[in-house]
């Protein structure tokens, strides 16, 4: 997911999607922790993919 992806979306998308990857994020950790998680770069790549996203939001305050 690239930053200029999210500049064309609204600021209501861009929270859903926020929302998701916070779930998504939880939802790897604690895989990682009962040893079901098979690549653990994901959790990094969400991480990114969350502080992009709350980039985009804050700059479209």
């Amino acid at each position: 997911m690239n930053y200029t992806e999210l500049k064309e979306k609204s600021a209501a998308e861009l929270s859903a999607l926020l929302k998701e990857k916070k779930v998504l994020l939880f939802t790897l950790r604690q895989k990682l922790k009962t040893m079901q998680l098979t690549n653990p770069n994901e959790i990094s790549e969400v991480r990114k993919d969350i502080a992009r996203i709350s980039t985009a939001i804050n700059a479209t305050k």
